[in-house]
C-alpha cells in the first residue's frame, strides 16, 4: 500500500515511516520542514516538503495514496492564545477534506490523551471513572487538547457525509523509546497524565494497523483509540496513587489493567498489543 504520513519528521512521525517501510509499504513523507540530519535509507520512501495549511497544497501532496496517517501539527499548547489550535484544526481538516476528493477512504489521525482534559488543563482533571476509556467526556481547556477535540469532531462529520470511509482518531500518551525515561520524570505533576506513557513501537504499530487491517475487523466509521502501556511509569503501586490523588474517583472493577487507560477498544478492532506486555 502507498501511504502518506504527514508529520514524516517528528518523534512519531519517523517511528511510523520505519516501521511502514519496513513492513514493505511506499511511503510519501510530508512535513512543512525538511531535516538533512533525518535521512530515510529506503527506496520505498519520498519525502514532500509542504504546508498543509493550504488546502490546495495537501491535496497534491496526498493525490496517489490509498491511505493517509496524520501525524502533522503543533504538539504542546504553547502560548496558549491562537497559534497551536488554528493551525492543528485548519490541518486536520484540509487534510481530511482532501483525502475524501482523492478517493482515499484509510485515515488514521493522531489524537491525544489530552482530549480528555488532563495535564495541560489548568484545573485538575474533572474524571467521571478510573480507568479511562474512550466513552469518557472531553472537558479540556487549553488549546492544544481542545484542538484535538475538534479533530475528532471533523472526523465524525466526515464518515457521516462520507460513509464509505473509515477513520482511527488515535490517542497515544507521552510517547518515548523505553519505560525508564518517564519513570525518571514521574515526579510533581505526573499525577495530572496518570503516570501513563507510550513505548514507540507500540504507538507506529496501532497507527499502521488503523490503515491496514480488514474490514471485517474496523467496519467502515469513525473509531476514537486510546493508545498507551497497560502499566505505569511509578514504582509506586497503582492502589497507593490512587488513594493520594485521585481517592474520590470512581474505579470499574471491571477492567482488567494495571494502569489507568483502558486500551480494550484498541485489541478488539485492531488486535494490537503494547510493546510492554509482548513476548
Amino acid at each position: 500500500m502507498k501511504i502518506a504520513i504527514t508529520g514524516a519528521n517528528g518523534i512519531v512521525g519517523r517511528c511510523v515511516v520505519t516501521q511502514a517501510t519496513d513492513e514493505g509499504h511506499s511511503v510519501i513523507g510530508i512535513d512543512a520542514v525538511e531535516r538533512s540530519e533525518y535521512i530515510v535509507k529506503s527506496d520505498k520512501y519520498s519525502f514532500i516538503q509542504a504546508d498543509l495549511r493550504d488546502f490546495e497544497v495537501t491535496l497534491k501532496s496526498l493525490r496517489d495514496c490509498g491511505a493517509v496517517i496524520h501525524l502533522a501539527g503543533i504538539r504542546s499548547p504553547g502560548d496558549g492564545r491562537a497559534e497551536t489550535h488554528n493551525t492543528n484544526v485548519t490541518i486536520s481538516w484540509n487534510v481530511l477534506r482532501a483525502a475524501t476528493e482523492l478517493g482515499i477512504t484509510r485515515i488514521a489521525q493522531a489524537s491525544s490523551i489530552n482530549a480528555i482534559g488532563l495535564y495541560y488543563n489548568l484545573s485538575p482533571a474533572s474524571l467521571d471513572y478510573l480507568p479511562l476509556d474512550e466513552e469518557h467526556p472531553c472537558r479540556p481547556d487549553d488549546p492544544y487538547s481542545l484542538s484535538k477535540v475538534i479533530c475528532e469532531q471533523q472526523a465524525d462529520a466526515i464518515v457521516r457525509r462520507y460513509p464509505h470511509i473509515r477513520i482511527a482518531s488515535l490517542r497515544p500518551h507521552h510517547v518515548v523509546p523505553s519505560r525508564d525515561i518517564p519513570l525518571k520524570s514521574a515526579k510533581g505533576n505526573a499525577w495530572k497524565h496518570l503516570w501513563g506513557y507510550t513505548l514507540e513501537g507500540s504507538c507506529a504499530r496501532a497507527f499502521l494497523l488503523a490503515v491496514t487491517v480488514s474490514e471485517a475487523s474496523f467496519p467502515n466509521s469513525h473509531q476514537v483509540f486510546f493508545v498507551v502501556e497497560p502499566d505505569i511509569a511509578s514504582n509506586e503501586d497503582i492502589s497507593v496513587l490512587l488513594e493520594r490523588h485521585w481517592k474520590d474517583i470512581p474505579v470499574r472493577k471491571d477492567i482488567k489493567t494495571t494502569g489507568f487507560f483502558d486500551c480494550g477498544k484498541l485489541e478488539r478492532f485492531l488486535g494490537w498489543k503494547a510493546d510492554s506486555v509482548k513476548e
